[in-house]
């Protein structure tokens, strides 16, 4: 139920001028802890710059590396990493177009394609998808560990129950409120989140919450610097990866108009990865349905299909790694 209602709320959510992505992580000092059900990018000023550059994810250590567009850089040096990751990481920026490689004096260097847009996307917001609140699970924990943490602009909770004043109660006020029909695409807000609180300011330090025990709670004070990391990381994956699963091999299995995974023989949108394969009654094996996700996510979204971004992969790119 829960998949189904959070693709069918990335459906509704989607628009031409916002990016859509769902489950992606939004913890710093524990990363993994915490993944986002949903997130929505709205562009910035250089919106258009980081999009001619790759339609893809770029590694996050090669935008964090010695590199820019001048004069190339031996690629152990420029990266953080062992000398064999540092070779993995600048393989998919050159395949991704963010990276080019050159040679300089028998050594393999890099230099990037174009400079990396530091106001692209303007603002990031995580919704917490809990379609029965009957059931919330460690919904209050996840909504104060976004607040307090603070990644985003703004934190909301989807749900399709009926919202009482009691519900409310239990989650911090920061979060705003949606009541969503995912067979209507309806959407009712309850409340408002309160955009750039105190308590959600993106450019002040954050407390990352790492367990609570009884009357104690283990936290860990995140800064504005490793804030603006993860943030740039996730509007990274949001770009990258979007909202829409790939749909099963199987003779009963087609799309959406909108690009979800559906059956025909159970007449429902399904989850590919728990729902599908050869456990299924109803499974045939079969080419994926022929559904083009790229150009739907280029017409019912801000992302990019056709920028003009660099070669993929350059002559010689084996190079970087050892054979195997």
């Amino acid at each position: 139920m829960e998949y189904r209602f959070e693709l069918a709320l990335c459906a509704a959510l989607e628009r031409p001028d916002r990016i859509v992505a769902r489950q992606l992580g939004a913890a710093v000092d524990v990363p993994g802890s915490r993944i986002v059900d949903t997130c929505l990018l709205e562009p910035g000023p250089d919106f258009a710059d980081r999009a001619a550059i790759s339609t893809d994810v770029i590694p996050p250590a090669a935008i964090e590396s010695d590199v820019g567009p001048g004069t190339a850089v031996p690629v152990t040096e420029a990266i953080d990493r062992s000398p064999e990751a540092a070779r993995r990481v600048a393989e998919r920026a050159v395949e991704v177009g963010y990276f080019e490689r050159d040679r300089r004096d028998g050594e393999e260097c890099v230099r990037a394609t174009a400079r990396y847009p530091d106001d692209w996307f303007d603002s990031l917001v995580g919704i917490e998808n809990k379609p029965d609140l009957g059931t919330p699970g460690d919904l209050e924990l996840q909504l104060r560990f976004d607040v307090a943490l603070g990644l985003f602009e703004e934190v909301y909770l989807a749900t399709k129950s009926y919202v009482t004043r009691a519900h409310l109660n239990r989650i911090p006020d920061a979060v705003g409120v949606w009541r969503f029909d995912p067979e209507t695409g309806e959407r009712e807000v309850v409340r408002e989140a309160e955009t750039a609180a105190a308590s959600t300011a993106v450019d002040e330090p954050g407390i990352e919450i790492r367990e609570e025990h009884g009357l104690r709670t283990d936290v860990a004070v995140v800064s504005p610097a490793a804030k603006a990391r993860k943030r740039r990381r996730i509007a990274e994956r949001a770009y990258g990866h979007g909202w829409r699963p790939t749909p099963p091999a199987c003779a009963a299995a087609t799309t959406t108009a909108d690009g979800r995974p559906y059956c025909t023989e159970y007449e429902r949108v399904v989850d590919p990865g728990a729902d599908c394969g050869t456990d299924c009654p109803a499974y045939a094996a079969a080419d994926p349905p022929e559904t083009d996700r790229e150009t739907l996510r280029a017409e019912r979204s801000a992302w990019v299909a056709d920028a003009d971004v660099a070669p993929r992969r350059q002559a010689g790119l084996g190079r970087f790694v050892d054979a195997e």
